[in-house]
C-alpha cells in the first residue's frame, strides 16, 4: 500500500509508512519491507557535502552498534545521486551505514512522505522512524540548518523497545 501525501503534509504517526526500493551508496537494492521486524530510522537530509549533513550522517554512524542492539537500521537519505553519496560515505569514514539515494524519480521517497521541498528540489530534514510492523512511530522535522538530537532518537528507539 502506497500512501501518497499532499505536498504540504507530512506523513502521521501510526500511518503505513509506504514502500520504496532505493540504491545505497554501494548500488545495493534496499526495500523498506526487507526490514519488516526491526524499527528502521529514516534519517533524511537535504543535501551531501554539507556541514550539517555530514555531522547528522556521521552521528548514524557512531551510533551503529546501538542501533543494533535496539532492532533498528538506520538509513541516512537524500536526493543525491549514488556516485555522490558513494564519494560521500568515503569522505566522511562511513562504511556501516547505508547512504541511500532517492535521486530518481527525483525525491519520490521524500514525496511519498510528504517531506519534499518543491521549490527547493530537496528534502526536509527529517527524521521517521517505522516501527516493527512497518507504521510510522515517530516524525520530526527540523530546521535544514538543525543538527537533528541523536540522543532523542535514542531514548525513543530504547522506550519502544521495552
Amino acid at each position: 500500500m502506497v500512501i501518497k501525501m499532499s505536498e504540504d503534509e507530512v506523513i502521521k504517526v501510526g500511518n503505513t509508512a509506504p514502500d520504496f526500493t532505493l540504491k545505497d551508496q554501494d548500488e545495493n537494492e534496499v526495500k523498506l519491507t526487507d526490514f519488516k521486524g526491526k524499527f528502521v530510522l529514516l534519517s533524511f537530509h537535504p543535501l551531501a557535502w554539507t556541514k550539517v549533513c555530514a555531522d547528522q550522517m556521521k552521528s548514524l554512524e557512531a551510533n551503529f552498534e546501538r542501533f543494533e542492539k535496539l532492532n533498528t537500521v538506520a538509513l541516512g537519505m537524500s536526493v543525491d545521486t549514488v556516485p555522490s553519496k558513494s564519494a560521500w560515505a568515503k569522505e566522511l569514514g562511513i562504511t556501516r551505514t547505508r547512504l541511500l539515494s532517492d535521486f530518481w524519480p527525483h525525491g519520490s521517497t521524500a514525496k511519498s512522505l510528504g517531506i519534499f521541498r518543491d521549490k527547493n528540489g530537496i528534502s526536509e530534514r527529517a527524521n521517521i522512524i517505522i516501527d516493527t510492523n512497518q507504521q510510522v512511530a515517530f516524525v520530526k522535522v527540523y530546521s535544514i540548518r538543525e543538527l537533528p538530537d541523536i540522543d532523542e532518537i535514542i531514548k525513543f528507539l530504547e522506550e519502544a523497545n521495552k
